[in-house]
């Protein structure tokens, strides 16, 4: 527990950066954690991509395994990259030090991201990059200003711009930042980035909760349990009453 609250802590400095995109509207992400399939992909994704700074370290590559239904011979060939072992919990190999170093302040832990953020923030911040020359790593973002993180999925998407539209304001017509398109030089299309940035989040979600899907079920049981349970109450109600009325 104690664990929890520190990487919940650890995610308050990137909320408070973040106010400066509460206007954004956000996309819906519209994940699944039924379907194995883009969850697999999702968790390839973010050993490919994210794993490299970013932890999920209250999860061990076994129990994600064998929730995603992958084998443990496929899950170390093939989304182990730091030489841990099946058992062990899922830590990035570069240290605090290196990575406030780097980047000014240690990437936070991801575990909790989707419950901390929620997932459409996620899919709207993936998609929300665009190329900035006057900032560190020469890309800002519309959810996240002045955001201190590469963008590690440009190889996919291609080179991000910043769109305006014009709007009038006290009676002036200005530009304000309205969207951000693709270049269309990245391994993918649109449509194909934003099913994997949508894969990528549905793991994160399954990452925060990974017994979400248990708990919804045995709530329907719980219900059903308390209606018949409440029926049997008022039935015996009356037995008891029905000499006093």
């Amino acid at each position: 527990m104690k664990k929890m609250i520190i990487a919940v802590l650890a995610l308050l400095p990137t909320l408070a950066l973040a106010a400066g995109g509460e206007n954004i509207k956000l996309d819906k992400a519209h994940y699944d954690l039924s379907d194995k399939a883009s969850l697999q992909r999702g968790a390839t994704t973010f050993m490919n991509y994210c794993s490299g700074c970013h932890s999920t370290q209250y999860q061990r590559y076994n129990r994600v395994a064998q929730d995603l239904g992958i084998p443990e011979e496929i899950m170390k060939e093939n989304l182990i990259f730091n030489g841990a072992k099946i058992g062990d919990l899922m830590k990035s190999s570069v240290s605090e030090k290196d990575a406030a170093k780097w980047f000014g302040a240690a990437p936070p832990d991801l575990t909790l991201v989707a419950r901390v953020r929620g997932a459409d923030w996620i899919y709207t911040y993936l998609r929300s990059f665009y190329v900035d020359p006057t900032r560190p790593f020469g890309v800002n973002n519309l959810v996240f200003p002045s955001v201190g993180m590469p963008h590690v999925l440009e190889p996919l998407q291609g080179t991000p711009r910043l769109h305006y539209s014009s709007e009038v304001i006290n009676g002036e017509e200005v530009k304000v930042p309205h969207s951000v398109v693709s270049d269309g030089n990245g391994e993918q299309s649109n449509e194909e980035y934003d099913q994997t940035v949508r894969d990528l989040v549905n793991f994160l979600v399954y990452s925060g909760e990974p017994v979400q899907l248990e708990r919804e079920r045995m709530g329907f049981w719980v219900l059903g349990f308390i209606v018949i349970f409440f029926i049997f109450t008022v039935l015996l109600k009356k037995e008891y009453w029905r000499d006093v009325h």
